[in-house]
């Protein structure tokens, strides 16, 4: 397993994190039983994953529940993220990112998750309805009585990630250093905008779907072509993308599959976990089987030419402004002789910062 910085702060996890939406009965998401959770979670320790992420939304706690269970006894030997904001019943109150339902939802977490402290606490979305000064001041007192190490937002707009840890530091207030956002070879929209932001801020990306729900493995192109069991036979198309776009992405990815005699899973994987600014790909899985083989991808080395042949069948085009932008940086600056280059990670690349078990 390879191991990276946890965005800004100094926690080091794996660079593939195990995910959870599959434990519990309540959604269409995989219906892991305790049994099968916790034979799930072992293994995935066995194989080097420190890092778990869940939600309180995840078949409404249940999920939380059965990794609390899951954890017992080994609960201090992974980081262990989970995320709030969605709406957990029908009390109008019950949703949100405000004061009052962020100190319910964390208190109603640590005790599904059988633990004292979350050692990475996200808000699941923005929240138009709440002051951002109360979700954050909310979010610092955690901080503040231990009962959170860090904080992360997810699904947010790059702007509104901008405008949180401006009014973080300007109130000296506990800063979001992760992101948990959606990327994948047929979801590349997080290079419009969020990765020169995250390469700007210090925050890590924790990536969700990189398998874009199921249809970068390749076993269907269709919805149609699925199976009883699959993901998408039981939850349709999770996230949104173009089909016939995404024919070319499963053609490339077959043949470098093909050529490295691996799973077009495999290669999908390989290929996110070593995009910029990403401290840890998020994969899930119902069986050992799947889970092993996609671990297998740290281990993967793409060469040159996959990427290129990779890139370019998943190449959403470059939108205004990013094109003017790239040209503005490309011309010829008279400071660029005499001024060194800006640096945003501590003076240090990217990989510099990766760490090796």
């Amino acid at each position: 397993m390879e191991y990276r910085k946890l965005g800004n702060s100094g926690l080091v996890v794996s660079a593939l994190s195990l995910g959870t939406m599959q434990f519990g009965q309540a959604m269409n998401m995989g219906k892991l039983d305790q049994t099968a959770t916790t034979s799930m979670v072992k293994f995935a320790l066995d194989h080097g994953i420190n890092f778990i992420d869940t939600a309180d939304v995840y078949s409404r706690g249940e999920s939380e529940t059965q990794l609390g269970v899951a954890l017992k006894g080994i609960r201090e030997e992974i980081v262990l993220a989970t995320k709030f904001r969605l709406p957990m019943s029908d009390n109008i109150n019950r949703a949100g990112a405000t004061r009052v339902n962020i100190m319910r939802g964390v208190e109603s977490s640590l005790k599904r998750l059988q633990t004292d402290y979350l050692d990475l606490y996200q808000v699941h979305g923005w929240d138009s309805y709440t002051p951002l000064e109360e979700t954050l001041r909310t979010l610092d007192d955690l901080v503040r009585r231990g009962m959170v190490r860090h904080v992360g937002l997810s699904n947010y707009h790059a702007w509104q990630a901008a405008t949180a840890l401006a009014t973080q530091k300007s109130l000296n207030l506990e800063p979001f250093v992760t992101a948990q956002l959606y990327f994948s070879l047929v979801g590349r929209d997080l290079e419009h905008d969020w990765m020169s932001f995250a390469k700007h801020s210090g925050m890590g990306i924790l990536v969700w779907s990189p398998l874009a729900g199921g249809y970068l493995s390749g076993k269907y192109s269709r919805s149609s072509d699925a199976g009883n069991g699959t993901r998408f036979a039981e939850a349709g198309q999770f996230v949104p993308f173009d089909w016939d776009r995404g024919e070319p992405v499963l053609a490339a990815l077959r043949e470098v599959a093909s050529r490295h005699h691996v799973s077009v899973a495999r290669v999908a994987l390989a290929w996110t976990v070593r995009q910029p600014n990403i401290s840890s790909v998020i994969i899930a899985a119902r069986t050992h089987e799947q889970l092993e083989d996609n671990i297998k991808a740290i281990d993967l080395k793409l060469s040159t030419d996959d990427y290129a042949q990779l890139n370019a069948a998943s190449d959403p085009g470059t939108p205004y402004p990013k094109w003017m932008v790239l040209q503005l940086d490309q011309a010829e600056d008279p400071r660029a002789k005499t001024l060194e280059p800006e640096r945003f990670i501590d003076g240090a690349p990217w990989e510099d910062l990766r760490f090796k078990k």
